[in-house]
């Protein structure tokens, strides 16, 4: 059974990872509004799901970063981090899917 640091850890990670899900949402919906001025439902989840977070490492934990920025930099900072560090990935992998036929134009 895990001791109780583990779970104080464990339980820490899903809070900033809950915070982080959150302000990922509102920054790529944000984002699909402002470059395609439609709601593109299936474009917010390539770009939020645990599918896509993993090619960064483990998707709990890159919320969890996401949501840790955000509580003590605020959503700006929060913002700068997902658009450097998550958006040029997320643009090469749809640029790939949109080559591959795998996308409407």
């Amino acid at each position: 059974m895990p001791s109780t640091p583990d779970l104080d850890l464990t339980q820490r990670l899903r809070e900033n990872a809950w915070i982080g899900d959150a302000v990922l949402e509102l920054y790529v919906r944000s984002l699909i509004l402002k470059q395609q001025g439609k709601v593109d439902a299936e474009m917010k989840t390539r770009f939020t799901c645990n599918q896509f977070l993993s090619c960064t490492g483990n998707p709990t934990a890159v919320e969890a970063d996401i949501g840790v920025i955000y509580q003590r930099e605020g959503q700006e900072a929060a913002f700068t981090w997902i658009r450097e560090n998550l958006e040029p990935l997320f643009l090469k992998q749809e640029a790939k899917r949109k080559r591959t036929g795998k996308l409407p134009p």
